[in-house]
């Protein structure tokens, strides 16, 4: 099968596509047949980490991986002898969080059930690169959401809101019957507002933080804002939540998102898409921090089968 394959630590040339063996589903595993994937920041930060700082990681759970790639959405091919839940010919998504062998290939095995990664039948009514684009940046919202205790008729702003856990977040905050308030560049406040944010303010002119609106809720989606810069801001209750947090996947969180995404009141933005051969480029767009939403690998083209 091929497969991008990380030669060595270091800028996106380290990535090449290469011909491996496809793997083989042990008893509680299951073979997928990978149409779609992604490059999210994680991945960028993970290629460019010193590899003795994997040590460290592995203490969390998190491999080097040879193979790139967390998010995936495909086809069961095969299951092992101990797996219950899904017969070949599924269409499953989720991530492979914790195990040394990434998503960006032509097929990934997964076990049925693990602590740190998620697997699970996909949504109906959407296709394979919308499922893969879902998983890391639409649970990473909901726990954060969920951790803050979020309630109906409150304030919230989400700054990053044109992200990918931006853009969920401002999805999820709606769909608890928030109002919401969504920050981001000039070039992308009809993006915020197509998402269902009430408000949008372009980063560069406005200000929040010396603002008049209070707000119950503060989201901070791409780690660039701080708890004291918003202190002024908060509303006497309020809470400031950020992606420094750390979260955790769980198959229930996909279960629960089930019903707004088949319902259209939660989806995937999606900014460009880059075949398997081109993840080095895709790799390179990411680190600009310049994207929209999610960028989606086309591992089976548009068509395929």
């Amino acid at each position: 099968m091929k497969a991008i394959v990380a030669t060595r630590q270091g800028r996106p040339e380290v990535l090449e596509l290469r011909e491996v063996a496809r793997p083989s589903p042990r008893a509680d595993e299951i073979l997928i047949r990978v149409h779609a994937s992604t490059v999210v920041q994680g991945d960028v930060i993970l290629r460019k980490l010193h590899p003795l700082l994997f040590i460290l990681f592995r203490l969390f759970g998190i491999h080097r991986k040879r193979i790139q790639g967390n998010e995936f959405a495909g086809v069961v091919e095969e299951v092992g002898i101990d797996v219950t839940e899904y017969v070949p010919g599924d269409r499953v998504y989720g991530t492979s969080t914790g195990l040394k062998a990434g998503s960006n290939a032509e097929y990934l095995c997964v076990p049925e059930r693990w602590k740190t990664g998620v697997v699970a039948k996909m949504p109906a009514k959407i296709s394979f690169e919308e499922a893969a684009a879902i998983p890391i940046g639409a649970m990473t919202a909901l726990d954060l959401l969920r951790k803050a205790k979020i309630a109906k008729g409150q304030r919230v702003l989400v700054y990053g809101a044109s992200g990918s856990v931006g853009t969920y977040a401002v999805q999820l905050a709606k769909y608890f019957g928030a109002h919401v308030t969504g920050v981001a560049s000039a070039a992308n406040q009809e993006l915020v507002r197509s998402l269902g944010a009430d408000r949008a303010l372009d980063y560069t002119q406005d200000d929040f933080c010396s603002g008049e609106e209070r707000y119950e809720l503060i989201f901070d989606a791409v780690s660039k804002i701080s708890a004291r810069q918003c202190k002024g801001v908060l509303a006497e209750t309020g809470k400031f939540i950020s992606v420094r947090t750390p979260t955790k996947e769980e198959t229930e969180y996909l279960d629960y998102l089930r019903e707004p995404i088949e319902a259209g009141q939660v989806w995937a933005v999606i900014d460009r898409r880059y075949s398997l051969a081109e993840t080095a480029e895709a790799h390179r767009y990411v680190e600009t921090g310049r994207k929209k939403g999610n960028v989606v690998i086309q591992v089976v083209a548009k068509g395929g089968k």
